[in-house]
């Protein structure tokens, strides 16, 4: 097609015979590219309506559901089509993000409600928080577990780790506990 162009251009200037020969370029596929290039996208309302419906979906549809939602609308296309066109446009599924259902394995004892959702302290180290929070970083899991000091809303400690093992809140709970002052009992 480079090639095609190049010698459409020099043709008013120099033999079209000599160009070809130049470029190593048959006279039919010169032509057969020039028939091409005049040729326009007859998929361009496809291409449309592919895009709106993705962005109506949130980007969430593949090109089978695609497929099927186009042909709604009454254009009768093949899957295939379907797939090269959304390549073409750089289109692809996303897929949702899985939420974490439940935990596997025997479930320990139900600690006592001792904040009884009292979430105020009156001073430093009386009343300590915490919990283990999932996020997602650069497509992988990430575990941190800290030590929330309700006073002051003060991290006391916290740990990260890629596995939520008792390590990850074994190792949070010494540094905390290294960092309490003498006498202090939250």
């Amino acid at each position: 097609e480079e090639k095609a162009r190049i010698v459409t251009e020099l043709r008013q200037d120099f033999p079209l015979a000599d160009l070809l020969k130049l470029l190593g370029l048959a006279r039919s596929t010169y032509y057969y590219q020039l028939k091409v290039m005049g040729v326009a996208d007859r998929f361009v309302s496809v291409k449309a309506s592919i895009q709106s419906l993705q962005q109506e979906h949130k980007g969430r549809l593949g090109y089978r559901r695609m497929t099927l939602e186009l042909r709604k609308e009454r254009l009768q296309i093949n899957g295939k089509t379907v797939r090269r066109l959304m390549g073409a446009l750089g289109l692809k599924c996303t897929v949702r993000p899985k939420k974490y259902r439940a935990y596997k394995g025997p479930m320990g004892e139900i600690s006592p409600n001792t904040l009884a959702r009292r979430f105020e302290a009156e001073k430093p180290n009386q009343k300590w928080v915490t919990d283990v929070t999932e996020f997602k970083v650069a497509g992988k899991k990430l575990y941190l577990s800290p030590i929330l000091d309700l006073y002051n809303g003060e991290i006391v400690a916290y740990q990260t780790a890629i596995r939520p093992q008792y390590a990850l809140v074994g190792d949070m709970l010494e540094r905390a506990l290294e960092r309490l002052p003498e006498g202090a009992k939250p």
